[in-house]
């Protein structure tokens, strides 16, 4: 199972890399020797941060675990970075709610499940809340052309959320893959204010990173345009990519071209946009995913017979 998941991720990422109709890899390797190959402080920029990335993810995830029991930095480390790998083929990144899960004793996974679903919804929150700022302003200030049966669609989900938040309640009993919803939101509820709190800070510091490692490259690519715009831009790409269900080896895909349609707004070369995507997806998927591996290939598998007995009995 190890072998197959890492054969898996390492095919994906090959795949990606070398059969990509989007960019040949010919033309993606000449992208990266006129900007990057030879241009260090660069190189060292991008893999800063990546690394203060993924360290605040860590940080994030240690201080959720910390409702159940404590975890040092580099446990977190090593479940962050081999879950990641885990789910890479998987959509939305679901295989990371299983992968992270078989670090812990039988009775204590549905809890790890319920706090990593915490760690996605506080970064989706903060996505929505800078996402809305962004497209805010790129409505408002860029000719975007929507058709009125689109309108409508849009008209239509919003209703259809609003129904079903406030219809909610009615089905709040239910039981849904194992979980009961009530039990759900009473979980939450329970989590202490400073856990979080510090979970949204670490989501916010992590989106600060993320979209200023876009506005870098968006730089170091030659785009000359002021600095709200871009991030303005950049805020309006993330969320319109976050709401497309998609598989984490097509990450780059799916914000390369809704980051080419954005960007289109300012005429910047659709290549210098699929690039700039590619290069994310390699600093914040595809490396991390190769670390990762090494944990999965030393993964130990925690039952109920592992966990520590009470005195006196066998």
């Amino acid at each position: 199972m190890k072998s197959s998941i890492i054969a898996g991720a390492f095919y994906f990422i090959y795949q990606k890399m070398v059969h990509n109709d989007v960019m040949p890899l010919s033309d993606f390797i000449i992208q990266l020797e006129q900007k990057l190959f030879t241009n260090y402080k660069a190189l060292a920029i991008l893999f800063t941060l990546t690394f203060f990335n993924w360290f605040f993810e860590i940080l994030k995830w240690k201080n959720l675990v910390s409702n159940i029991k404590k975890i040092s930095l580099l446990e977190s480390f090593k479940q962050s970075l081999g879950s990641l790998t885990a789910s890479l083929f998987t959509p939305n990144r679901i295989g990371e709610y299983g992968a992270k899960a078989f670090y812990y004793y039988k009775d204590q996974r549905k809890k790890i499940m319920l706090l990593n679903l915490v760690s996605n919804v506080s970064q989706m929150t903060i996505t929505l809340a800078f996402g809305v700022w962004g497209l805010l302003y790129f409505l408002l200030n860029f000719n975007v052309e929507l058709p009125l049966f689109r309108m409508r669609r849009l008209i239509y989900i919003f209703a259809l959320l609003i129904a079903s938040f406030f219809g909610g309640r009615v089905f709040i009993s239910k039981k849904i893959r194992g979980f009961y919803l009530d039990k759900i939101i009473k979980f939450i509820k329970n989590l202490s204010g400073k856990i979080v709190f510090t979970t949204l800070l670490f989501s916010i510091i992590r989106y600060v990173i993320f979209s200023h490692q876009f506005f870098y490259l968006l730089n170091l690519f030659g785009v000359e345009v002021d600095y709200y715009t871009l991030m303005m831009l950049i805020f309006t790409m993330y969320l319109l990519a976050s709401v497309i269900p998609s598989l984490p080896m097509f990450d780059w895909l799916i914000k390369g071209s809704v980051a080419v349609f954005v960007f289109s707004f300012i005429q910047v070369n659709e290549m210098i946009i699929v690039t700039i995507s590619s290069l994310m997806w390699l600093f914040n998927f595809a490396i991390p995913s190769i670390i990762g591996s090494y944990f999965i290939m030393n993964f130990k598998y925690i039952g109920v017979q592992n966990k520590p007995t009470k005195k006196g009995r066998s």
